[in-house]
């Protein structure tokens, strides 16, 4: 789905596909150097890593596995309260393993971080986070990303893997959701 065919729902394109391509070529770059010679697990958070995680494998050239967990935060509406139930846990054992988890997007930071909590108890060799968009200003608590893709403003947004109500996750670009949309 291109922006043109959802014009009046969004208000502002932030990145284009070819923006967030070339920005993940970066970062597979930059995990294939940090990792060389490692095997490397990537822990996809479903359903919102499926874009990022199928693009970052497919820009690496070093071999990678990949497991997927679904977890769901309890929270009323759009507001997360950190109180996190494992969906789909993962069918990998992680312990000695170098397991970096894919995000989608983080904003309050709550569910992802205990969602690190939970994975750093199965003792890997080492744990970190790429993230492909991140809400600095939504933060209400800090977890270390190791890869981030941009950094982006406290909007609702949609594409690339992000939804509203189901909807956008296959928008190539991402964008703001117009608020008569989401409102």
């Amino acid at each position: 789905m291109d922006a043109a065919d959802v014009k009046s729902d969004l208000s502002e394109i932030l990145y284009t596909s070819d923006q967030i391509a070339a920005r993940l070529a970066e970062i597979a770059a930059e995990i294939d150097r940090d990792y060389a010679g490692r095997d490397v697990l990537l822990v996809g958070v479903l359903n919102g890593a499926i874009m990022v995680m199928a693009d970052l494998q497919r820009e690496m050239t070093s071999h990678v596995e990949m497991d997927w967990m679904a977890i769901s935060s309890y929270g009323s509406g759009t507001q997360s309260s950190g109180v996190v139930r494992i969906l789909k846990d993962l069918g990998t054992d992680i312990e000695g393993r170098h397991v970096i988890v894919v995000e989608d997007i983080i904003d309050t930071g709550l569910t992802l971080s205990y969602l690190m909590s939970n994975l750093a108890s199965r003792n890997p060799a080492s744990l970190e986070i790429m993230a492909m968009f991140r809400k600095p200003a939504a933060a209400r608590i800090e977890v270390p990303v190791r890869y981030v893709g941009f950094e982006i403003p406290n909007e609702f947004v949609v594409g690339y893997g992000l939804d509203y109500a189901g909807r956008y996750r296959n928008l190539r670009d991402l964008a703001i959701l117009a608020p008569h949309v989401h409102h």
